[in-house]
C-alpha cells in the first residue's frame, strides 16, 4: 500500500482534493485546489520521466556503435 491508501504514488489534483476533504472536511473545486497549490504555495507541476532512471546511456551508445552495424550487415 502506498501513501494515503492510493494504489500508486502519482498525485493528481483529484487525489489531493480527496486527502484535503478527508483531513479537513472541506471540498475544494479542482480550479481552486490548483490555484491554492500553484499560486499560494508555489508548487509546480511535475511529470514523470518517460525513460527509466536506470537507463545506461554509455551502454546504449556502445550497442549502437558495435552491435547495430553488425545487425544491419546481416540483413
Amino acid at each position: 500500500m502506498t501513501a494515503c491508501a492510493f494504489e500508486a504514488d502519482l498525485w493528481t489534483l483529484e487525489r489531493v482534493g480527496v486527502v484535503v476533504q478527508r483531513v479537513s472536511g472541506v471540498t475544494l473545486a479542482r480550479a481552486s485546489l490548483r490555484r491554492l497549490l500553484t499560486v499560494r504555495l508555489g508548487w509546480t507541476l511535475q511529470r514523470s520521466r518517460r525513460q527509466a532512471v536506470e537507463r545506461d546511456e554509455s551502454g546504449i551508445a556502445r550497442w549502437v556503435a558495435h552491435e547495430c552495424p553488425r545487425i544491419k550487415k546481416g540483413q
